[in-house]
């Protein structure tokens, strides 16, 4: 019943694809194929990302010129996850998108034609100090995971990768994952929610993590860690069609990614101005923000991992293909 009602709900994720757009930032219009030609041998690529600081390095990299050098100009669109962001780029309204891993899995197994392309973010692999965190209001009764049992839980998006990693917190605390109450929120609403006891717990990323510790919030557990230490969250995609037409304006994407991505690494106090310019968060919240890292190469071994808790979690029609969806 559970593959049934996954199936289903995949079958209207295409049909719904044009309401899953985050409300601050309105959606871009008609994209073509191959990007569109904005003179002087320029060409615009519109890419849908989240309002977190995962991206930061595209900013970053659209800023310093690494796009544009290669020829390229990036319009970016906010939407809510990554699970939001999948049909879009299948169906060409993106030519390039941010997903977490988990989301880029079932899509493939679902027959959509997505290739990753370049990596995105990934965790720091400290516990306690992950840029991602499962967290309670101040004076929360819940210490732990296995607490979360009969509590509703808010996550971005359903069936994503923070929903893989909360059931593998849950499990490792000795709860049961499947008496939690998964809620769909996005990141930018929960501290308030959370707050208001409108849920009880909150998967969050930065900066909503250091809105929430602001808050008096705090963490119960680092489920980024409990799937993988140094765990590859997310990448950057195209379709397979995509990729085939356009393997030119894919690799400039790919190496001006690369650099940003570098450049991000190393200029992280840059990472913090930059994100101000497409969220809300508080320039004094914003010095307590953890950085994810920014690798050059995703870790394949952490994806196996987190392939094998979305097979156990029964989120695939069948077993994923890293070696077709990984560059």
């Amino acid at each position: 019943m559970r593959r049934l009602l996954i199936g289903l709900a995949v079958g209207a994720f295409l049909a719904a694809a044009t309401a899953c757009g985050s409300s601050e930032s309105p959606r871009s219009s008609g994209a073509s194929g191959s990007g569109k030609e904005s003179g002087g041998g320029t060409t615009t690529v519109k890419v849908g990302v989240i309002p977190i600081v995962d991206v930061a390095p595209l900013y970053l990299g659209q800023e310093k010129g690494f796009y544009s050098k290669r020829g390229l100009k990036l319009e970016l669109t906010l939407a809510q996850g990554g699970a939001a962001i999948v049909p879009g780029v299948v169906s060409g309204q993106f030519q390039f998108g941010f997903s977490n891993m988990t989301s880029l899995m079932i899509a493939q197994t679902n027959n959509m034609p997505v290739k990753a392309v370049a990596n995105g973010a990934a965790s720091t692999g400290v516990e306690g100090e992950d840029f991602g965190a499962l967290t309670v209001k101040r004076g929360s009764a819940i210490k732990t995971a296995k607490d979360l049992e009969g509590k509703k839980v808010a996550l971005n998006t359903l069936k994503n990768i923070n929903e893989t990693a909360v059931r593998e917190s849950v499990r490792k605390a000795g709860g049961d994952p499947d008496k939690v109450k998964f809620v769909e929120l996005a990141f930018d609403q929960m501290p308030a929610a959370l707050d208001k006891g409108q849920i009880d717990a909150a998967m969050v990323v930065e900066p909503a993590l250091a809105t929430i510790k602001g808050q008096g919030g705090s963490e119960i557990a680092s489920p980024f860690m409990d799937v993988a230490k140094g765990l590859t969250v997310a990448m950057y995609f195209t379709s397979r069609q995509y990729t085939q037409q356009n393997p030119e304006l894919v690799k400039k994407f790919q190496e001006a990614t690369a650099e940003s991505l570098a450049y991000a690494s190393e200029h992280p106090d840059e990472v913090r101005e930059i994100v101000t310019t497409y969220t809300k968060i508080p320039a004094a919240t914003l010095e307590k923000v953890t950085l994810p890292t920014w690798p050059a190469e995703p870790n394949r071994a952490s994806i196996e991992a987190l392939a094998a808790l979305g097979e156990k979690d029964d989120l695939f029609k069948s077993t994923p293909d890293l070696d077709k969806l990984l560059p």
